[in-house]
């Protein structure tokens, strides 16, 4: 190996380490020759029309990008070469004068270069740095703006429902404690209303009320009921594009329910431990039924009762996608299945006096938060 090239071998030992130099000098170039009507970045020429100019168009974006990347490894070969003649320069003047002061000025020369580049590594590490700080401090403050959005939304809605309840008093003082209804506007996990009354121990229940809901898809959970060690201990459901389901002790059967087009409508199912049959009613009418829904399973006392959303915990873990979206009145239940004619008279509102006996719907029963709200509400009046 000549002595330039021993200089220009240490010159890349230094800048690339020295298993990067002896792989660059290993290193062979092959061309290949091309037609004239070919692209040098593709196998086959190029056509003038449809997607083949989309191509093209990339292919010429990627030569800009070559060039762009060639002139950038011609200027570090540039930088390369300067930095091979000095040191080719130093180790001439060491080999001559092999004086310590040579050998000084060679190594102040070197640790010259090296401070150089750190300083520039040093440099591009700062200017990362103050990059990702400027991007964690604007993560920040969008999260502060969005949570800050929420509260007002939240103290606004509140406030929006103490006004309606302020105005309602009159009303709620002179209408009969059952005439009313409760309205969730939104798919909240913070709307919902709670049951005062718990369930005793039900080896057979009926469960009926007036809903009405457009929203798609699903309505989402009129009611749920949760019993500590199981949350899905009663509940009702339609979630996503699913038909509507009544879970016991988390056993599922799918109701043949369609409400979700505006409109008032009258719904029941009755359900018992023995061999787990169960009936569910639309409108006065039967719809469907089966068995071997949880049977002889009693559904368990000391729950919670929340109208309006589903529970993951006992009286919370409520997720919004779950949430029930409308308005609901006359929700009854009883410890016993009701007959077809008594469902019946329920929708037509012809049975005045039947109401629930484990719960039964006046105002004093139920507590509402969040933003729900009560209204007056005549069920046959709305209906005919």
């Amino acid at each position: 190996m000549s002595r330039g090239t021993v200089s220009g071998f240490l010159a890349l030992s230094f800048i690339l380490g020295e298993a990067a130099a002896q792989e660059f000098a290993q290193t062979r170039f092959i061309c290949t020759s091309i037609p004239l009507d070919m692209d040098p970045m593709c196998s086959a020429p190029m056509q003038n029309s449809g997607p083949v100019d989309d191509i093209k168009g990339t292919i010429l974006q990627l030569r800009e990008t070559i060039l762009q990347q060639r002139e950038t490894i011609m200027n570090q070969k540039e930088t390369i070469r300067e930095l091979t003649a000095k040191l080719s320069r130093c180790e001439s003047q060491s080999v001559s004068e092999p004086s310590q002061y040579n050998r000084g000025n060679v190594s102040g020369q070197t640790n010259s270069l090296k401070d150089l580049l750190q300083n520039k590594i040093e440099d591009l590490e700062k200017q990362v740095l103050s990059r990702v700080n400027s991007l964690e401090e604007t993560k920040n403050a969008a999260r502060n703006d969005s949570t800050e959005n929420r509260g007002k939304i939240e103290n606004a809605l509140n406030s929006l429902h103490q006004r309606i309840s302020d105005l309602e008093k009159g009303q709620r003082n002179s209408r009969p404690t059952d005439k009313f209804q409760i309205t969730f506007p939104l798919r909240t996990n913070y709307m919902y209303a709670k049951v005062k009354k718990s369930l005793p121990e039900m080896y057979a229940m009926t469960v009926c009320m007036w809903l009405k809901s457009n929203a798609s898809p699903g309505v989402g959970t009129p009611f749920s009921y949760a019993v500590p060690g199981q949350a899905n201990e009663l509940v009702l459901i339609e979630w996503g594009s699913n038909p509507m389901e009544i879970l016991i002790n988390d056993k599922v059967a799918k109701l043949p329910f369609v409400i979700n087009d505006g409109k008032w409508h009258h719904i029941c199912v009755t359900w018992s431990t023995r061999d787990g049959v169960w009936e569910a009613y639309q409108d006065g009418l039967k719809r469907g039924s089966g068995e071997n829904l949880a049977p002889w399973h009693p559904i368990k006392p000391g729950g919670i009762m929340v109208l309006g959303q589903e529970q993951d915990t006992l009286g919370g873990g409520f997720d919004a996608t779950q949430a029930f979206v409308g308005e609901m009145s006359h929700f009854h239940m009883w410890d016993r299945v009701l007959t077809p004619g008594e469902v019946y008279s329920l929708a037509n509102c012809s049975a005045k006096t039947l109401v629930g006996n484990v719960i039964a719907w006046t105002e004093a029963n139920v507590d509402i938060y969040g933003g729900a709200t009560k209204w007056t509400f005549e069920a046959c009046r709305q209906v005919n």
